[in-house]
């Protein structure tokens, strides 16, 4: 697999004008999973994300080491706004390489270009798919794989694979993280930028990140967007489909009052989600099932959290965790 031009570490994070805590996604994803790479956050005037590190200046961020500004913002539509250029451009003059997964590309922004090419420093534009995919052949492959499914965009499908494969790791297990995102792509430096992907494409994306391997290897595909997600539902369907999953994990933030970006739709049922994943994974995958739910208990107390658990692990009879809260030891006993 064709791996992202090394980018530099330690990462000043930058946050921007985020307008609410889960648009700095990337940042957070970055900062709890490799937090030995942050050097600080980097935040613009009506921010209203906090992902807990220190609010540095970009020159006491390079003073500390940092080599590269990564923005962590996942903003609609992956915009890079006016605002944010003038910032951008002052990291490149202060020394900073940047890197993004936004859809809006750094080498498509003149300014930007410009800047990196009188300062000596380069631009990481993270959602361009490194080769050119095939179309999906559906052909049963070798290995075992799990894809992470969930309620709604957002909910915590990459946190719970990187937590499985870091459990599993542990154990002595066989596994390998997939990434299909920018921010699992930023940790892990590989992957498909699964949504920057031509449509005919994904599915067969998918099967190129999940290739062939040993019976006993776990290949665990970070999910994206929701079967139920009516802007975002067809990306998942290639990673269904593509994945020819042996296992499903379903994740779901039980605090949400819609989905995400959709104030007239609520989220689906996590048996909804159950019965509909199963069958169209059931379609390249007879033997596919449901092994546990992931749960993003973070807006909940600790009692809170214990008492929903338990009364979800009862009415699905499957484990249920909070994978970052509590690990997902439950549900690595059922693989």
């Amino acid at each position: 697999m064709k791996v992202l031009q090394m980018i530099k570490k330690p990462y000043l994070l930058f946050l921007g004008d985020a307008p609410d805590p889960l648009s700095a996604k990337v940042a957070q994803g970055i900062r709890d999973w490799r937090p030995e790479d942050c050097i600080g956050q980097f935040r613009m005037e009506g921010c209203k994300a906090d992902i807990k590190l220190q609010d540095v200046t970009i020159d006491d961020a390079v003073k500390a080491g940092a080599k590269t500004l990564v923005i962590g913002v996942a903003n609609r539509g992956g915009l890079i706004s006016k605002e944010w250029t003038s910032v951008l451009c002052k990291a490149l003059a202060a020394g900073l390489d940047i890197a993004s997964g936004l859809h809006n590309q750094l080498s498509d922004e003149p300014e930007l270009v410009a800047a990196a090419k009188a300062h000596g420093r380069d631009l990481h534009d993270v959602r361009i798919p490194p080769v050119q995919y095939p179309i999906a052949n559906g052909k049963k492959r070798t290995g075992k794989r799990l894809l992470a499914v969930g309620t709604d965009c957002s909910v915590g499908k990459m946190y719970a694979s990187l937590a499985l494969d870091k459990e599993m790791k542990a154990r002595g297990m066989n596994s390998t993280f997939r990434a299909t995102g920018q921010t699992g792509i930023l940790i892990t430096g590989e992957g498909v930028p699964l949504d920057a992907v031509v449509a005919d494409f994904m599915a067969g994306a998918v099967e190129y990140l999940t290739p062939d391997n040993d019976p006993e290897h776990w290949d665990l595909i970070e999910g994206q967007g929701s079967l139920f997600h009516a802007s975002y539902s067809g990306v998942t369907m290639a990673l269904v489909h593509g994945g020819q999953p042996d296992a499903l994990v379903i994740c779901h933030e039980p605090t949400r009052p819609h989905m995400r970006g959709l104030p007239d739709y609520k989220l689906p049922s996590i048996q909804d989600v159950r019965e509909v994943g199963l069958r169209l994974a059931r379609w390249v995958n007879p033997e596919c099932r449901v092994v546990g739910v992931c749960v993003n208990t973070s807006a909940m107390t600790e009692d809170e959290a214990q008492t929903y658990l338990a009364g979800l692990a009862t009415e699905t009879g499957l484990p249920c965790v909070d994978p970052f809260r509590h690990g997902v030891g439950p549900i690595v006993d059922m693989l």
